[in-house]
């Protein structure tokens, strides 16, 4: 009766925590904070609400289903200019798709590039390992083998998908990698983008790159999937510059508006193409106020620049706060900590008990194999998302050091 490719989920994280903490008494007198869940909390910019508001006649009609024109002449405009890719390189009507925010992207790709078998033997799904949860859905949704790749921090939080056996590696079909990474706030090189995409030719997988969080970063701004490709063809645009190469952005976090679900996906052309197809039987189309106020966020940058200043304080808070304890880094991207705490689950139940601040257990966001490797990528851990304002956010943290005490 039910799908048995879906026994392989657990319960989602924020499952897993609200059975968790919900039954544990809080401290008396203090307001709870949240920092579980990575929902951006700062003000959108004002021109967003006008757009919303205004000519809403497009609602007596359906969307189509790939935004409007403007959406993705934004989108592809808004890649030229961030990552200094030249003209041509991506056609806006073949190699954009327009997405319902990115995790529905995520999820869907499987369907597009992920076959049953693949050389002969069930395909599988390769994924960093703390990893976002729509990745295990998106395998299961196919009935493929989820490949979970240990991203420890000796590995620089990175997982290396070259050390697998070249048995799995013939059989992959799809690699995720998020950069900056969620929840490490990890930066993945030029270097190592272009040896993945030099191994996905090899083996012929697709990598989906998670770029969600790619606007959020401390100092340096993250390099992209795409921006690898052109560096490996020696800045050429050919017809197979972006082959087996596909990127996923989204304003919720650039802009500060979850809410709106936008976002798109943009890279080799064959995949775009079968992946507007699919759209077309499964998915609703992207509202028509909402492309318009979307393609102007995607032209407008100022107020991202202003986002990211009010993250880089509230990581200087962080880094006054927390000092040297807990393993703290300043993360190269994303609005993170990842904190050693040496047991996340019990931590955030301390957390919750004694300081009424809901913390994540890095613990939620792995796949323990067993092996001892998998379970330190996340069981030590605690994911504190800095998504408050600024003095709520220091409060937290001050209690968050005030409670675990001298950490490790």
């Amino acid at each position: 009766m039910l799908n048995s490719n879906l026994d392989v989920l657990t319960d989602y994280p924020f499952q897993r925590l609200r059975a968790v903490l919900d039954s544990q008494p809080t401290s008396h007198g203090l307001k709870p904070i949240n920092l579980s869940v990575g929902e951006p909390q700062h003000p959108m910019p004002d021109f967003v609400g006008t757009i919303m508001r205004g000519d809403l006649s497009a609602l007596s009609r359906y969307p189509t289903p790939n935004g409007s024109p403007d959406f993705r002449a934004a989108c592809a405009d808004w890649l030229k200019r961030r990552y200094a890719l030249p003209e041509g390189l991506i056609d806006p009507e073949r190699q954009i798709v327009a997405l319902n925010g990115t995790r529905e992207g995520l999820y869907m790709l499987a369907q597009v590039v992920v076959p049953p078998e693949k050389n002969g033997k069930r395909a599988a799904v390769l994924m960093p390992n703390p990893f976002y949860q729509a990745y295990i859905g998106a395998t299961a949704s196919v009935g493929a083998e989820a490949v979970f790749v240990p991203a420890p921090a000796e590995n620089g939080f990175l997982p290396d998908f070259a050390s697998l056996d070249p048995d799995t590696l013939a059989r992959t079909a799809l690699v995720y990698l998020c950069s900056p990474a969620n929840p490490q706030g990890t930066v993945a090189s030029l270097e190592y983008m272009t040896r993945l995409i030099e191994l996905a030719r090899q083996y012929d997988f697709v990598i989906a790159f998670d770029e969600c969080y790619a606007e959020i970063y401390d100092k340096v701004p993250p390099p992209g999937g795409l921006e690898a490709a052109l560096a490996l063809s020696g800045g050429r645009v050919t017809d197979h510059t972006l082959d087996n190469i596909i990127v996923f952005h989204s304003l919720s976090k650039r802009s500060s508006v979850p809410g709106l679900r936008s976002g798109f996906c943009a890279g080799d052309a064959r995949i775009t193409q079968a992946f507007i197809k699919l759209r077309n039987y499964g998915c609703a189309g992207m509202m028509m106020p909402v492309a318009e106020a979307s393609a102007a966020l995607w032209r407008e940058e100022s107020h991202v620049e202003a986002n990211r200043a009010l993250y880089r304080a509230k990581f200087d808070i962080a880094q006054s706060v927390i000092g040297n304890r807990f393993g703290f880094y300043r993360p190269a991207g994303g609005f993170y900590l990842w904190l050693d705490v040496g047991d996340g689950e019990a931590a955030a139940v301390k957390l919750w008990r004694e300081a009424g601040v809901r913390t994540l257990p890095g613990g939620f966001l792995v796949r323990d194999l067993g092996d001892g490797v998998s379970a330190r990528a996340g069981n030590p851990y605690l994911r504190i998302a800095l998504v408050c304002e600024l003095e709520q956010t220091r409060e937290a943290l001050q209690r968050i050091g005030s409670v675990l005490g001298a950490g490790s």
